[in-house]
């Protein structure tokens, strides 16, 4: 992945990093940033001269159209550093494309390859003493792109601001994952924006899942909007689930995120051996299979958890505790990704890209 040429971007260093300040060993997830972001804005239909700054707020004028009318979206990735001290990215060409498709379904302007790959090469090269070695330690990525425009006329904006920003991390999750079956909320339509990364998308989560949080759930396992007979994602993740030898992953759709943690994992399962089947999962078929034993497993997959095993499930009146499974497809699976994401595995698919 190449860099970004010298003279298409400003960098600013930082005085005095604040680096040796961080406890790695005890950090709560997206809460501690690097000392540097990339700032990027497009005005005047065109896309400026990019910066690598120093970590800073920024004024924004209160009628900025991102308040008014949610034009932002986001990715998520991560850097990994090898025992060579070597840094590597996942996949970030599937990342760099997922975030086009969500600002071309936002009517927000595409943001250029040099701009987000290459820029992205470049901070990360001023920040690779973030990256920690280690499996489990990774450098936790977010671009975004907001509506700066001004004005309240219910219009796309013609000012946006394309950021990165980075930030260690470890586990997304800890302790056990419970769910509750949605009956009532979804997470999206058809011809809605469920594809895509945008910011409203989770914002709209949080008072269902919050409802969850009070019955003594972490999150919630979404069913489609017009019969809630389909299951589809789990909190911010995409599911799997596990029927004796089985596993079964919803298709991707207008309602469901094409997550490239899904897709790497589909892959390997694939490559593996493992009988993987890409289709709805009705609600009766799971409970079918939960109160017969056939259900051996459910879990979530995403780039800030990797894996996420699920406990249990509710639905209506019933709970529903999963056996456990020593050497669960699970586990296999999130051993066999992470390996290639740490370079502790040969990359046969040839994802990795260093930096």
């Amino acid at each position: 992945m190449d860099s970004i040429k010298r003279n298409e971007i400003d960098i600013v260093k930082i005085g005095a990093s604040k680096i040796n300040e961080v406890d790695f060993e005890n950090l709560a997830f997206g809460n501690i940033f690097t000392d540097h972001m990339l700032v990027c804005d497009f005005k005047d239909g065109n896309w400026q001269k990019p910066t690598i700054k120093p970590y800073e707020p920024f004024l924004i004028d209160p009628s900025a159209k991102v308040f008014h009318y949610g034009q932002a979206i986001f990715e998520g990735m991560k850097a990994y550093k090898d025992e060579d001290d070597a840094v590597w990215l996942f996949r970030p060409d599937e990342n760099f494309k997922r975030f086009n498709a969500s600002a071309k379904r936002m009517a927000m302007p595409e943001v250029p390859e040099d701009i987000f790959l290459g820029g992205l090469n470049e901070i990360l090269k001023i920040e690779k003493e973030w990256v920690k070695k280690g499996k489990g330690n990774s450098l936790y990525i977010r671009p975004f792109m907001i509506a700066v425009g001004t004005g309240v006329v219910a219009a796309p904006s013609s000012h946006y601001r394309f950021m990165i920003i980075l930030s260690p991390a470890k586990s997304y999750y800890s302790g056990e994952v419970k769910v509750v079956i949605a009956e009532h909320f979804s997470r999206a339509a058809n011809g809605g924006i469920g594809a895509a990364k945008a910011a409203g998308n989770y914002a709209a989560q949080f008072y269902p899942t919050k409802l969850a949080n009070e019955e003594g759930f972490q999150q919630i396992i979404w069913t489609d909007d017009a019969t809630h007979t389909k299951l589809e994602e789990a909190g911010t993740m995409n599911v799997f689930f596990r029927i004796n030898d089985t596993l079964f992953t919803a298709p991707t759709s207008e309602r469901i995120l094409d997550g490239v943690t899904r897709k790497s994992l589909i892959a390997i399962a694939e490559r593996d051996g493992i009988d993987i089947k890409v289709q709805s999962v009705l609600v009766s078929e799971l409970l079918e299979a939960a109160k017969n034993g056939s259900l051996k497993e459910i879990f979530g997959a995403g780039t800030a958890a990797v894996v996420n095993p699920i406990v249990g499930f509710s639905y209506k009146d019933d709970y529903f505790e999963l056996p456990k499974i020593e050497n669960s497809m699970a586990s296999q699976l999130k051993d066999n990704l992470t390996n290639i994401q740490y370079k502790l595995a040969e990359d046969t698919f040839g994802w990795t890209v260093k930096i």
